[in-house]
């Protein structure tokens, strides 16, 4: 019988009755089942209800209105990119892989290498800043500041056996040193002193006092000298081009007692100078000669002659080490220059100390 034969009746209720009286506001989980061979379903008495969104999607090559044949649901084609781990059968060959272009990896290489020599030359480049002296690199040398280009000092060499000036076995704290070895060396660009240089480089005592200007200075002087037991003299004196004329003398006694005694009040007054030197009568103590500068071991007291000066500006500073006395004279016409004084004064007691 055609569908225009079978007559319009109700739709025959469900083989099995629903279990509620309330509706189901569930989602289907699964298609409805197809219709038996035996009692092929009456499509017109199914209410209509959209049903594809619990089908899958239909294949390119069906009509997705179209009854399915069979119990199998569609089967979608995979991606040929991709294929579906669960299908078998022949797949489609792998993409063969991307080759990376030469070129790229070429202008790679070549900016690796240009980074690589940068960095080297960079590295160089500091390292050779490092190891410059200030003064040689560009912008930043630094401005002299008066101070004069001695060359490297060092204490000479003790006899065999012989303890330091200030050992604690030397009571006498005798400085067993050539004292002419002990003498402060001339800056470079000066011009020596023949004058200072003496027999064999052992001043007269004369020499020495002919720098005090008073005759009766002089005299007492040298008798105090003589009392003490003045072993010998020992000086040095240059001439820089800057004019300034410097006189070292270092005078040694028996002992660090004796020359102590004569350092003060023997020679010095603390705010002046016991006996003046020729062209410096007046002058003013100088605190600049302190502690900070000097080596442990020495004492100093220095002096500036008082302004205006005469001829010459002269600075002096007498010395205090163990056995040994020093007394150091600069003058300069115009004025005598306090950096290259502290300086001279400074590497004498550090070769004394």
């Amino acid at each position: 019988m055609t569908d225009q034969q079978r007559p319009a009746t109700s739709p025959e209720p469900p083989a099995t009755p629903p279990t509620s009286t309330e509706p189901s506001t569930e989602p289907l989980t699964e298609p409805p089942a197809a219709p038996s061979a035996e009692a092929p379903a009456d499509t017109s008495a199914v209410p209509s209800a959209d049903t594809s969104a619990l089908l899958p999607p239909a294949s390119p090559l069906q009509d997705p209105t179209s009854t399915p044949s069979h119990q199998t649901p569609p089967v979608i084609p995979p991606r040929p990119e991709a294929p579906h781990p669960l299908m078998f059968g022949p797949q489609p060959p792998p993409s063969p892989p991307v080759r990376k272009d030469r070129r790229v990896l070429r202008a790679v290489l070549r900016w690796a290498a240009v980074v690589v020599v940068f960095a080297v030359g960079g590295a160089g480049s500091a390292y050779g800043i490092t190891q410059m002296k200030r003064s040689d690199v560009p912008g930043l040398a630094t401005a002299s500041d008066g101070r004069w280009d001695y060359p490297e000092i060092t204490r000479p060499p003790l006899p065999a056996g012989s303890p330091g000036p200030f050992a604690a076995d030397n009571k006498a704290s005798a400085h067993y040193a050539d004292q002419r070895a002990l003498l402060l060396p001339a800056p470079k660009g000066a011009k020596a002193d023949a004058s200072l240089r003496g027999t064999d480089g052992w001043l007269p005592t004369k020499t020495f006092l002919a720098q005090y200007a008073d005759p009766d200075d002089r005299k007492e002087l040298g008798q105090k000298l003589t009392d003490d037991g003045l072993r010998h003299i020992a000086a040095r004196g240059w001439t820089t081009p800057d004019g300034t004329h410097t006189r070292i003398y270092l005078l040694q006694f028996d002992s660090a007692a004796v020359a102590d005694q004569l350092f003060s009040p023997g020679l010095i007054s603390y705010d002046t100078p016991v006996y003046a030197l020729d062209g410096a009568l007046d002058t003013n103590y100088d605190d600049a000669v302190n502690e900070q500068i000097l080596d442990d071991n020495v004492k100093a007291s220095a002096y500036t002659e008082d302004k205006p000066a005469g001829a010459e500006d002269v600075r002096q500073a007498y010395l205090s080490a163990g056995d040994t006395l020093a007394l150091i004279v600069q003058s300069r016409k115009g004025a005598a220059r306090k950096v290259p004084f502290l300086q001279t004064v400074a590497l004498q007691s550090q070769l004394l100390g």
